[in-house]
């Protein structure tokens, strides 16, 4: 069934190849901000490792300080490979729909592929909920995160009846950069509450299945049991893994079956990229993105 599927999306690949290069000299993977640099290039270490000897050509990992950094590079050609969050890749959509080709996405072990975003504070505090916020600071992560801020934008003021803006509800409302930077954030106490993400699944105190708790967990960087849930999102789809549509149609075909196939191959290496526990990565298309990228369309309006 897996051959099938991956079959079909080489099909797809190769009919917006139209304009593709002849030849590579260097693969360059991009990965979203949102923890350490470091810790970035130590996760997808044994990825960048498989695709260079799989095209042959030097292969290099590029963890920008933002997520716009991994989008300009996706538009400006200097990033060939990306796992988007959902609101980045709308961003990169709307910017250039022939920008990338949407090829892969993460699965969870439950077969689903979508996630939360999940509100939480350090239990010490007295916050249980986000009645208990009114009134402290708010940490979004980066402006192009799905789970991060556009989705938790929409929906916190909806339960709320208030807005997000600094004074209103929240003492203050301020961008600490990414997951990671939220995470500890809140452990500190430098913000009362933030959102992150998480596939929601599992135990808390593993800080789930995958994502970015989890990260910082296996990290060491916190204790969930010193944390609390204050709010779930409703399901957000998880982010597409992206190539670069003018890339060679063998070298999208290459590193599409790769990581379809990472999973059944290295479950550790799968483990790593993804965040945690995956069943791998499995084909998906632009259709499973038309709602975000519509409301990434209305929230810039």
């Amino acid at each position: 069934m897996m051959k099938t599927i991956v079959a079909a999306a080489t099909v797809a690949l190769l009919s917006t190849s139209a304009y593709a290069q002849d030849t590579i000299s260097e693969f360059r993977i991009g990965v979203l901000g949102g923890e350490n640099a470091q810790d970035r290039m130590t996760s997808n270490e044994c990825v960048r490792s498989y695709v260079q000897d799989l095209l042959g050509v030097e292969t290099k990992i590029f963890t920008p300080a933002d997520y716009d950094g991994v989008i300009q590079g996706l538009l400006g050609g200097t990033i060939d490979m990306a796992w988007l969050g959902a609101s980045a890749y709308a961003k990169t959509y709307l910017t250039d729909p022939e920008a990338v080709d949407v090829v892969l996405v993460k699965t969870n072990l439950d077969g689903s592929v979508g996630y939360h975003s999940i509100g939480f504070a350090r239990k010490d505090k007295g916050i249980n909920s986000l009645a208990d916020m009114k009134g402290k600071t708010f940490g979004f992560g980066d402006p192009n995160s799905t789970s991060g801020y556009l989705i938790p934008s929409i929906e916190i003021p909806q339960e709320i009846g208030a807005t997000m803006e600094s004074g209103d509800y929240f003492k203050e409302v301020k961008f600490t950069g990414g997951h990671e930077q939220t995470i500890v954030a809140v452990n500190n106490g430098e913000v009362d509450g933030g959102v992150t993400w998480a596939d929601g699944q599992g135990n808390w105190e593993d800080g789930y299945n995958s994502g970015a708790l989890r990260k910082a967990v296996d990290s060491g960087l916190v204790d969930m049991n010193n944390l609390v849930q204050i709010w779930k999102s409703k399901e957000i789809p998880e982010g597409p893994i992206v190539l670069r549509r003018a890339l060679p149609a063998d070298v999208k075909q290459k590193v599409t079956t790769f990581l379809a196939e990472l999973y059944d191959n290295d479950k550790q290496c799968a483990y790593n990229m993804a965040a945690g526990d995956t069943l791998g990565f499995t084909p998906i298309t632009h259709e499973a993105y038309e709602t975000i990228v519509a409301v990434r369309q209305a929230k810039t309006n």
